[in-house]
């Protein structure tokens, strides 16, 4: 089962904003009625420390410095920023595993966190764009690909190229995947597409590829009103669109636009001319 932080923020902020509420209502009042007997015992205006009166309880003090903080982390993870992890290589070698990124969730439209219902209409995915967005067949998985097809495209993958409505692609081989660590990939190829307007690189099995996709049994597919098509970048190493249709609108979660830390202990640990990339 994976961990919904969104819902353990709004549970979070629930019962410190509950704590405190309850605190000022009726626990300080109380407090404060006490302090005052015990000055009148004490035969002091003010009850000082000494006279016994109760302080504020320690799980009242908590909840009150916690819960504008949890407001605050709430309010951006769910309307301007949430950060992720490339767990995977479906999308070298623009991103890779142990990538940290920041999804923009405002692009999208805002919506109201847990519940996922748009509240506010801001933009739509545009061609090319890296997005987030939870996995049409297990919502609670979250999946990065780039946007290949929009509402009402028909898309087509043959011999390694994307034909939009009949188009073909542009691409330009750049010669063999070279790695993080210098090393040609074997049988891997890298290789810079021309999707639209937007410039980018993806990678391939230089050996032919005999396989069927589920989602283009007569070779191609109409993307849906208010769907997205989406592949990888690791176009033979990436499980997206091909093999389970598109992307409903309502599953965007928002688009991926930096890079603020990457580690991979395969990599040696923190790989420092990653960090502030830009996703293109």
């Amino acid at each position: 089962m994976n961990f919904d932080f969104a819902a353990f923020l709004m549970a979070a902020a629930g019962v410190t904003g509950i704590i405190w509420a309850l605190d000022a209502a009726i626990w300080a009042p109380r407090r404060r009625l006490q302090r005052q007997d015990a000055a009148a015992v004490a035969g002091e205006a003010e009850a000082p420390a000494r006279a016994g009166a109760p302080g504020e309880p320690m799980l009242v003090e908590y909840a009150r410095a916690l819960f504008p903080i949890i407001v605050i982390v709430l309010l951006l993870r769910s309307f301007l920023v949430e950060p992720f992890r490339i767990p995977s290589g479906s999308m070298e070698p623009t991103l890779l595993p142990g990538d940290f990124i920041l999804v923009n969730k405002f692009d999208f439209g805002m919506r109201l966190p847990v519940f996922d219902v748009k509240v506010l209409p801001v933009g739509e995915p545009k061609r090319g764009d890296v997005i987030v967005f939870r996995y049409p067949r297990n919502p609670s998985v979250d999946y990065i690909k780039r946007v290949v097809g929009l509402p009402g495209d028909h898309i087509t993958y043959r011999d390694k190229i994307v034909y939009i409505n009949g188009v073909p692609q542009k691409q330009k081989i750049l010669g063999p995947y070279i790695d993080e660590d210098g090393q040609p990939v074997p049988g891997v190829q890298e290789r810079q597409e021309h999707l639209g307007s937007v410039t980018h690189d993806i990678l391939v099995y230089t050996e032919p590829t005999f396989q069927s996709y589920p989602c283009m049994p007569n070779g191609g597919f109409t993307v849906p009103p208010h769907h997205y098509f989406v592949m990888g970048d690791n176009r033979d190493n990436s499980n997206d669109s091909r093999f389970w249709c598109a992307v409903p609108e309502k599953n965007l979660v928002g688009k991926a636009f930096l890079i603020w830390m990457s580690w991979d202990m395969n990599r040696g640990g923190i790989a420092w001319q990653r960090i502030g990339d830009r996703i293109r």
